[in-house]
């Protein structure tokens, strides 16, 4: 690989985003979890997070955007785990309602 494509920056910043966006979502349930008392399991929220840098170091270092079935088999992984903590936050935060 001779230089760095548009693709990979751009992949690389959007991971980032996603990166401190998904912190953000883990602070407020170990927030949530601190003020109430519930188990929300935030720590977990580092599994969607570690799937999608490495789906992200895949995709980077083969410059591509989809294809790869490991990157999307990690990305399918990464969305249903971030998926399930969301859901599980989300029914605790409204007690179900």
């Amino acid at each position: 690989m001779s230089g760095i494509s548009i693709h990979q920056v751009a992949t690389i910043c959007i991971w980032f985003g996603l990166g401190a966006l998904l912190y953000l979502m883990a602070l407020i349930a170990r927030f949530y979890e601190r003020l109430s008392g519930q188990r929300t399991y935030y720590r977990l929220f580092a599994v969607p997070v570690a799937t999608l840098a490495l789906a992200t170091i895949i995709m980077t270092r083969q410059d591509i955007v989809a294809g790869d079935v490991v990157a999307d088999l990690l990305l399918l992984a990464s969305g249903l785990s971030l998926g399930a903590l969301c859901v599980h936050v989300y029914r605790l935060m409204t007690s179900g309602r």
